[in-house]
């Protein structure tokens, strides 16, 4: 279905969603949806106070979030119209999904591939580990080294320097570096890659595989990703690096990262950089999962925190400065390695570009149950979100050190920390035939879905006549 019909979808089925509640509801329609946003408003509060308190009125808390969508359900039941809403409720859904469907650019641009030869000298780091072994249930090293690679299959009973097993093998002649793991060791090698500016080469077995996916990978199927030993394109795309503390001196390289995933967990880095290829995490999430308990327990360790964490009662207070934007005392900071795609409907999932040559930047301060339910009621939006882009971003704090999630891992780094972009600073080969980046949905626009639907059609009819 082309752009045009599917806005014209959009609209019929948004004029049929309110045609039906206010055929069939009459005056009740304008009670009904006040029952509805009332509701909502009520529930967004108590995910709120579920979040911020403990004890009794934690259990009051849950109790509403509970109760107001079931009362609300009820109240329709009891008017004979719970058949209407729901109708209503799905024609709704037709409608805002065919939206956004509909402003989705085909034509957006990609980013900018060449065809390249084979390495004569492939490298490659696997981890049996990552992604519930599959590593050894797609027999990637196998297939690999059928291919002429050679391989290095991590032992999970030690503990080993991935940085430095790449560096060496740069030494004796490797030409192209690979992983097969999570986006914690990928990023470290990576950033050898990119400090000796050889291609790296990514294998999606760990078990996200946010960097696959953004880069077009099969996610399904990770073995599949080897087919860029022989028949490959070469995309030149950004890297993220980080560092705590004051500069000391010269600019660190990629060359000094040292810890991380293979190196066993959290790690303390001081006047060194950390390349980063998805994204850093501050604030609650990094306090979290620097917890001990976490492992054991992640739903009740969360639980536990998240209230003094919230309310600024325990942690760092953070303040970013991005570019000329300055936010103070976010609860939550993202900085990812380009923006993300806020249509996205599935999360922060998923990234167009990686050669945009920005830094994005996402932070979230929620004050009270009003911030949160006008972020929850506007999808997203509201003056508890702030999202800008940045090449460099410096995030301070009112402690000497604070927790930092860097591609999943937990690190501990000096404060003020800075975060930079190095624009086309990694050589990534991924093979020719590929899924591809799916195109995400920008957040619904009706203004413009109408405009789609008009105006596409005049322009239609006036080539008609021509």
């Amino acid at each position: 279905m082309s752009r045009r019909w599917t806005a014209r979808l959009a609209l019929a089925a948004g004029v049929a969603a309110v045609v039906v509640l206010v055929v069939f509801a009459g005056l009740g329609s304008l009670v009904l949806m006040g029952v509805g946003w009332a509701g909502l408003v009520l529930t967004a509060a108590g995910g709120w106070w579920l979040l911020t308190h403990t004890g009794w009125v934690r259990a009051l808390a849950g109790i509403l979030v509970i109760a107001a969508p079931l009362g609300v359900l009820v109240v329709y039941a009891s008017a004979g119209l719970l058949w209407v809403v729901l109708v209503s409720v799905g024609l709704w859904a037709l409608a805002v999904s065919a939206g956004r469907a509909a402003l989705v650019d085909d034509s957006a641009p990609i980013m900018a591939e060449r065809l390249v030869r084979p390495a004569e000298h492939p490298f490659l780091i696997m981890n049996p580990r990552s992604g519930g072994g599959k590593v050894g249930k797609f027999r990637l090293a196998e297939r690999a080294r059928a291919k002429g690679a050679e391989v290095v299959v991590l032992d999970p009973a030690e503990r080993q320097d991935v940085a430095e097993l790449a560096r060496r093998a740069v030494r004796d002649g490797a030409d192209l570096l690979g992983v097969a793991g999570g986006d914690g060791t990928q990023a470290l090698v990576a950033g050898v890659a990119a400090e000796h500016d050889i291609p790296f080469m990514v294998i999606g077995a760990g078990t996200r595989n946010h960097f696959a996916m953004d880069l077009g990978l099969d996610r399904e199927d990770p073995s599949t990703g080897l087919e860029a030993l022989d028949d490959a394109v070469e995309l030149r795309i950004d890297l993220g690096y980080l560092s705590g503390g004051e500069a000391t001196g010269g600019e660190p390289t990629g060359a000094e990262v040292a810890g991380g995933e293979a190196a066993g967990g959290e790690a303390v880095d001081r006047s060194v950089e950390r390349v980063f290829i998805n994204n850093a995490s501050f604030g609650v999430y990094a306090e979290v999962v620097q917890s001990p308990a976490y492992r054991d327990d992640k739903a009740r360790t969360i639980l536990e925190m998240l209230p003094d964490l919230l309310t600024h009662q325990s942690g760092a207070v953070l303040s970013v400065r991005a570019g000329s934007l300055t936010v103070e005392g976010p609860q939550a900071v993202l900085v990812s390695n380009n923006p993300y795609a806020r249509g996205d409907s599935a999360g922060l999932g998923r990234r167009q570009r990686l050669d945009s040559g920005e830094l994005g930047v996402l932070c979230v301060g929620v004050g009270n149950a009003a911030e949160a339910t006008e972020l929850l009621l506007r999808g997203g939006q509201g003056r508890g979100l702030t999202a800008a882009t940045a090449r460099e971003v410096v995030v301070e704090a009112d402690a000497p050190v604070i927790p930092v999630g860097v591609d999943g891992e937990a690190l501990t780094l000096p404060t003020p920390v800075r975060c930079r972009l190095a624009p086309g600073a990694l050589r990534v080969r991924v093979p020719r035939h590929r899924p591809g980046v799916p195109h995400v949905a920008p957040p619904m626009d009706w203004r413009r879905v109408r405009s789609l639907a008009l105006t596409m059609g005049r322009v239609a009819a006036g080539h008609g006549t021509g």
